[in-house]
């Protein structure tokens, strides 16, 4: 594992999403250099200023806002938060269209500005704007990729961690499939500490049932609409999970997070981004090659996959 020098990041999109990953960036010192880049010259200003102004408290470097593309140029990642938000009762694929816009026009200009950069893409639906994007740049999908489910894994181990009275970082699951309706648990595989999940005990009892984890599953898959309902975004907790993704690249940390490349072979899938365990690194994020699926699991996969792909064909052929 080697530390990426004087590292450069560049936040796409300065509106909530955007503003609280650069902020998740400025308290962890993620990077040396955070750009904060918008077509609203004022917003990501003001923003940077904004963030720039609690650098003492951080000792990180100022964080810069510009709407000039040529900021962005030599980042070692680039993180994807621009487009229209989701809004009450809305799902992430009912936001393809205009994000799928968005994103065509903007990856070739980010990619010609900072050729060898990490991509990763946050913006929803995060799985089907990173299969059109490495459609149409010919990108490496190993190093343009999205966001995927690392966020609803962190919200999965919350829960099971609480329950089981452990801490989070102890609960070994993973989300996979969409970032969106279609995804599930790998409950197959997850374990709290190497005790299989349906094994543990808490005060001599069973602490989890079938049923427990069927409405586990549930609870995080509508999580988002939840928050969305309530204050009209999600944005503190995805921040913080585009950050440690960046950080995993920027430190050739070879982590497993539930991203979302386009995948090859994948258990039978092909062509479309979609969450599963990755290996990430300064390279970018590779499937985990030894991954093992139940029947219903698999099943599951691929009818995520399947969802994702009419979508892609949908908006390709529009």
């Amino acid at each position: 594992m080697s530390v990426m020098e004087s590292p450069k990041v560049t936040v796409v999109g300065a509106g909530a999403v955007g503003s609280a990953t650069a902020y998740a960036m400025l308290i962890r010192g993620t990077a040396r250099t955070v750009v904060l880049y918008d077509i609203d010259a004022a917003r990501a200003e003001a923003e940077a200023l904004d963030l720039t102004h609690g650098s003492m408290f951080t000792g990180s470097n100022p964080v810069v806002g510009s709407s000039d593309i040529a900021a962005t140029a030599g980042s070692h990642v680039i993180v994807v938060t621009a487009g229209a938000a989701q809004k009450p009762g809305q799902t992430r694929l009912e936001l393809i269209g205009t994000n799928a816009r968005i994103i065509s026009s903007m990856i070739p200009r980010l990619m010609a500005a900072s050729p060898d950069a990490i991509i990763i893409i946050v913006t929803n639906p995060c799985d089907v704007l990173a299969t059109l994007a490495v459609q149409e740049t010919g990108a490496d999908p190993a190093r343009l990729f999205a966001s995927g489910c690392v966020l609803d894994t962190s919200r999965l181990r919350g829960i099971l961690a609480e329950r089981a009275g452990v801490a989070t970082q102890s609960v070994h699951a993973h989300i996979v499939g969409e970032h969106g309706d279609t995804e599930f648990p790998l409950w197959s595989t997850a374990s709290i500490g190497p005790v299989p999940l349906l094994e543990w005990t808490r005060d001599g009892q069973h602490v989890f049932s079938a049923d427990d984890l069927h409405d586990i599953a549930e609870d995080v898959r509508t999580a988002a609409y939840r928050i969305i309902e309530g204050k009209g975004a999600t944005n503190y907790a995805i921040g913080l999970s585009a950050t440690r993704i960046t950080e995993a690249v920027l430190r050739d940390e070879n982590a497993i997070l539930p991203v979302s490349p386009v995948l090859s072979d994948v258990d039978g899938v092909d062509g479309v981004a979609l969450s599963v365990p990755c290996v990430v690194n300064r390279n970018g994020a590779v499937p985990v090659q030894q991954m093992r699926f139940s029947d219903r699991e698999r099943e599951l996969l691929h009818a995520s996959a399947e969802t994702l792909l009419r979508t892609v064909a949908d908006v390709r052929g529009a």
